[in-house]
């Protein structure tokens, strides 16, 4: 059998600085991510992190390689106690500047067979992503949409 592995591929009417500013901007990624805040502005080795809508701590992965604006790669392992158990998999950003645009390729895997992380973010991803190219285009996200995360993100809201 083999081991899950998600690509994603997406273009996105910025340039790749623009698409990398808010990939690792905390105060950007809030604007499309659903709340959670990430920072991923490190060099290899440092920490990518995230913290959800509630204010809880979400990652703190290694940062593998930094090449802005073409590469990021960072370790991927959910803090939540419902996630835990599984070794870490990686997700790899892949950045090409095409005539004002960016074609960006987001490759997840290192994932175990049998993950219950690959079903999350299976569904996670292309609703984050297609909220960033949302963002950057329009200059809003999207709103979750799914309960789960529509109820957080009402939550926190009400709350901020």
């Amino acid at each position: 059998m083999c081991k899950p592995k998600f690509v994603y591929v997406t273009y996105i009417a910025a340039p790749p600085e623009r698409v990398w500013e808010a990939l690792t901007q905390p105060d950007l990624s809030e604007k499309y991510w659903f709340g959670y805040s990430v920072r991923a502005d490190g060099k290899a080795g440092e920490r990518m992190t995230a913290i959800d809508p509630a204010g809880k701590k979400a990652h703190d992965d290694p940062i593998l390689e930094s090449d802005p604006p073409r590469r990021l790669v960072y370790e991927w392992q959910p803090l939540y106690k419902d996630m835990q158990g599984e070794r870490p998999s990686r997700v790899t950003f892949e950045f090409e500047s095409l005539k004002g645009q960016t074609r960006l390729t987001v490759v997840h895997d290192e994932f175990d067979e049998g993950s219950k992380i690959f079903d999350m973010i299976s569904k996670g991803w292309p609703a984050v992503l297609s909220s960033l190219k949302s963002f950057l285009e329009t200059g809003k996200g999207l709103e979750p949409s799914w309960d789960a995360a529509a109820k957080r993100h009402a939550t926190a809201a009400e709350n901020a």
